[in-house]
């Protein structure tokens, strides 16, 4: 059971077992700032951990003992990561001065990865332009308790004319790279902008986001909605280039844009299927995955490679 409160909208506080801060203790799960130990009184049974999760944290926070034992149950509102569940967009992006269509078919399957202590659910995301599979890729997401979207890293599969190309993977924790937040457990306009991640060169991952707007309406083939988050991605070093990403309440991201006057890519997406992926085809879509991650040990030794098997939900 996942525990929160907030204090005063500051922090997070969560009292967990002996045995809980017993693993939080451990090498291979405790962390810098975030948590602090406190005596029991005299005569009880247990001690308790305080884990405070700052209302405004960044990724310079980070700490894994801001994650309990349901890190991968992910149910922020802006971006539910619900087991089976597949979302399916189409759109385009700008090549040059040609605009290239595609689809997207983000599928959040029902395995976990534990990376840095911390368990992960994994996302399975693929890419098509005219047909042809151009991307495969796997991403780890977790939540801590406070309700922010944590991103630990990812194993992308690049392909040219069908044939594998390149795995430009980044792992929390390996090869100096970091965790990021994705979504804030409470986004509010005017707050400062926080990594999304960090990989270091040549890599070289290092996407920031901040709120654009709130309370918005959109739009989709598959329906319009309200109250809409509306976040703007982006990186230092490419100015005047803006990525928008458009957030449902309970849904999720149903809408991809971008603004500024730098016209590189000027991706676009719309959600045009959201599915509820029976056993078969959860199924198909964990062996999807399986391969991936199995490949990832090999092209990505440094990162994805050090990382442990991927563990599948129970039913």
């Amino acid at each position: 059971m996942r525990l929160r409160a907030l204090a005063m909208g500051a922090i997070v506080v969560v009292l967990v077992s002996a045995s809980a801060c017993d693993d939080a203790s451990s090498p291979e799960t405790s962390g810098g700032t975030g948590a602090t130990e406190t005596s029991p009184p005299t005569g009880s049974p247990e001690a308790t951990t305080v884990v405070v999760v700052p209302a405004d944290v960044t990724a310079k926070d980070y700490d894994p003992s801001f994650f309990d034992d349901s890190s991968h149950v992910v149910d922020n509102e802006w971006f539910p990561l619900r087991p089976g569940t597949q979302y399916v967009y189409r759109g385009s992006t700008l090549e040059g001065k040609e605009r290239i269509h595609h689809k997207a078919v983000f599928t959040v399957t029902d395995l976990t990865k534990v990376v840095d202590g911390v368990r992960t659910i994994m996302i399975w995301d693929r890419d098509y332009t005219a047909g042809e599979l151009v991307e495969a890729e796997l991403a780890m997401f977790a939540q801590d308790v406070a309700g922010n979207i944590w991103h630990f890293g990812q194993y992308p599969e690049e392909y040219d004319n069908g044939k594998f190309d390149k795995a430009p993977a980044w792992v929390a924790g390996f090869e100096g790279a970091r965790p990021g937040i994705t979504i804030k457990a409470e986004p509010h306009p005017g707050a400062p902008s926080y990594s999304q991640g960090y990989a270091p060169p040549p890599l070289n991952w290092v996407d920031r986001a901040r709120v654009y707007r709130v309370g918005q309406e959109t739009c989709v083939p598959l329906g319009c909605y309200q109250d809409v988050l509306v976040t703007e991605e982006f990186e230092r070093t490419k100015p005047g280039a803006f990525q928008l990403k458009y957030y449902a309440p309970g849904v999720g991201n149903v809408r991809v844009g971008w603004r500024g006057r730098n016209e590189e890519e000027q991706e676009t997406l719309v959600l045009v299927d959201l599915i509820e992926l029976d056993a078969e085809e959860l199924a198909e879509a964990r062996a999807g995955a399986l391969q991936l991650d199995e490949n990832g040990y090999e092209r990505a030794e440094g990162s994805w490679g050090q990382t442990p098997p991927p563990e599948q939900l129970e039913a």
